[in-house]
């Protein structure tokens, strides 16, 4: 596990702490999700690019749309 130091504006700060509780999850939480979701969608975006890059778009706007589908899910079950 590694430690990451971010520096935001204190009000910014204040608003994610106050968004974290009312989800009931920490800040470390909070922001280990997002940092799943951006992955998920940059993993995504490579494998439709590479896949576009050798003439099978159809194959990779289905690897975006599984992947808009995981996220949707994610946000339910929260």
């Amino acid at each position: 596990m590694s430690v990451l130091t971010l520096r935001i504006p204190s009000e910014k700060h204040e608003r994610l702490r106050r968004l974290a509780e009312s989800r009931g999850m920490s800040m470390n939480r909070l922001v280990d999700e997002w940092a799943t979701v951006a992955l998920a969608q940059f993993d995504a975006e490579t494998r439709f690019r590479a896949l576009a890059a050798r003439g099978s778009a159809a194959r990779g706007l289905e690897l975006l749309d599984r992947a808009d589908a995981a996220e949707r899910r994610t946000r339910k079950s929260r």
